[in-house]
């Protein structure tokens, strides 16, 4: 008897469903979860323990013109209308939310400052369910920033629509508590000449796993992710990416970078970049680098590209994980600065470009100052 071979799914067959019992349950061997421990999702990927914890609340103070921050309900039809989950988690999260935050911006708003939202987790004893909107309207242009900290066990959607010819910069900061966990699923649609910068930058909890994916919807569409990501002793921090090119003459660039020290931590890199036929003229890229600071750490990083069509202006990707350069570190040494030091700077070098990124100096500042401190902290 010949064997039938089945030909692996490309990301564009991938199921995508509002309903989590379309999705079968996890074991930890299919290909997009062998890298994260299951057992340490605490119920955010089966929903035993769903409800069971308060949600995230939010805090905001601005009354910016053009801005409306408030909630929205599931039967609103800006509530799932970007984002279809394709895997467990972000499907249960889904169901599992009653309710969304909104962040609106009107057709021209020109905010003078960002739009600054801080989600803060409702505890760890027992999973809870988060859902945001971020409606960005034709024409405008924002910065939209939004920190989560304290502690939680959340599963949350994030669908971010940007409207035809606007332009929006979106910070996440995942900074919680170190005993809490995340799923998060981030997704972008971009209309027509639209352009998005994301900086996603993740610190804190136990394990975090972020999934960020953008679809274009008109030409001209300019997409650019930064991240920044620095693991401590027994943090697992994972983040997967796809942009998927469905329409002619868009741009996508893709930069990651990650710090790792202490014994036990992981980070986890995979991005996807995916060229359909009908996409022509796409110009993409993704890099990914990863720092390994101490010994007992790893960093998996993975770039893919699938591409159905020849007629593209670019198509590219690299990744690279190393030590800290004994060089780079003797040289400073030899110029009368200390050990502890010259580590800060090659590490603040290293993160420079993506900080840079950062639309809010006080933000910039706080997070440089978080890093120097772990810096600090595993040098005593």
């Amino acid at each position: 008897m010949t064997a039938t071979v089945i030909p692996p799914k490309t990301r564009a067959q991938e199921l995508r469903s509002y309903e989590p019992a379309d999705f079968p349950a996890l074991n930890g061997r299919e290909e997009e979860w062998r890298f994260t421990p299951l057992k340490r999702l605490l119920g955010l990927a089966d929903g035993d323990a769903a409800g069971a914890a308060a949600g995230p609340r939010h805090e905001y103070a601005q009354n910016l013109p053009g801005v409306t921050v408030g909630e929205i309900a599931k039967g609103d039809a800006r509530f799932g209308a970007t984002l279809v989950p394709f895997d467990r988690p972000s499907a249960l999260a889904y169901a599992g939310a009653e309710k969304a935050l909104l962040i609106e911006i009107g057709r021209e708003a020109v905010p003078a400052e960002p739009v600054s939202v801080r989600v803060i987790g409702g505890g760890v004893d027992g999973v809870a369910h988060g859902h945001t909107v971020i409606d960005v309207g034709p024409m405008a242009e924002v910065a939209v920033i939004l920190e989560q900290s304290g502690p939680a066990v959340l599963g949350d959607n994030v669908e971010v629509l940007v409207a035809d010819s606007a332009r929006l910069t979106l910070v996440t900061v995942a900074d919680w508590d170190r005993e809490s966990v995340q799923a998060q699923h981030v997704k972008f649609r971009l209309g027509r000449d639209a352009k998005v910068t994301h900086v996603q930058v993740t610190l804190g909890g136990d394990l975090v796993r972020q999934y960020t994916s953008a679809e274009y919807t008109g030409r001209g569409g300019d997409f650019e992710s930064f991240g920044l990501y620095f693991a401590d002793a027994g943090q697992h921090q994972e983040h997967r990416l796809l942009v998927d090119h469905t329409v002619p003459d868009c741009r996508s660039h893709v930069t990651y970078r990650g710090a790792l020290q202490g014994e036990g931590a992981h980070t986890v890199w995979v991005g996807d970049v995916l060229i359909r036929t009908e996409a022509t003229g796409t110009d993409t890229y993704e890099i990914n680098r990863n720092l390994i600071l101490t010994d007992g750490a790893r960093a998996d990083s993975i770039p893919n590209l699938e591409i159905e069509t020849g007629e593209v202006v670019g198509a590219g990707h690299a990744s690279a994980t190393g030590r800290f350069d004994d060089e780079h570190l003797f040289y400073l040494m030899s110029r009368g600065i200390t050990e502890p030091e010259a580590r800060r700077l090659v590490v603040r070098g290293f993160f420079a470009e993506l900080l840079a990124k950062i639309p809010a100096e006080e933000l910039r500042e706080r997070l440089s100052a978080v890093i120097d401190a772990r810096l600090t902290a595993v040098g005593e």
